[in-house]
């Protein structure tokens, strides 16, 4: 199965579906993908923003999810920033804290206030 995400203006992941093997020639990434996003602007009456996506990651750096953004530069699935001093790895399109998680087998979690690491209890 082949899977698309389907991207807003603004290249937000508004939902992904899946589409069969058949119906895009068995063809691998990325000759599958113009033949699934033809498929899927015929099945969704014109939508013609899509963009394929790997469930093992394979390509695109992450499987999309619903709320993340396709990054043209990256030709990456970027999650949602989840705190403002969180940077992007570009490798990894994921976003990593400024410090980096302790490694003494205790349990964390991140305080934006303090750019931090605070100990759960």
């Amino acid at each position: 199965m082949a899977h698309f995400a389907k991207l807003d203006e603004n290249n937000i992941v508004l939902e992904v579906n899946v589409v069969s093997n058949d119906t895009i020639n068995n063809l691998p990434f990325p000759e599958s993908e113009p033949v699934g996003v033809q498929f899927l602007t015929e099945w969704s009456g014109g939508y013609t923003n899509w963009k394929q996506t790997s469930y093992s990651g394979s390509f695109r750096k992450n499987y999309a999810g619903v709320g993340y953004a396709y990054d043209s530069v990256l030709d990456a699935f970027v999650p949602p920033k989840p705190y403002p001093s969180w940077l992007l790895n570009t490798n990894t399109a994921q976003w990593e804290a400024p410090v980096p998680y302790p490694n003494d087998g205790g349990m964390y979690e991140w305080d934006e206030q303090t750019k931090s690491w605070v100990q759960l209890t």
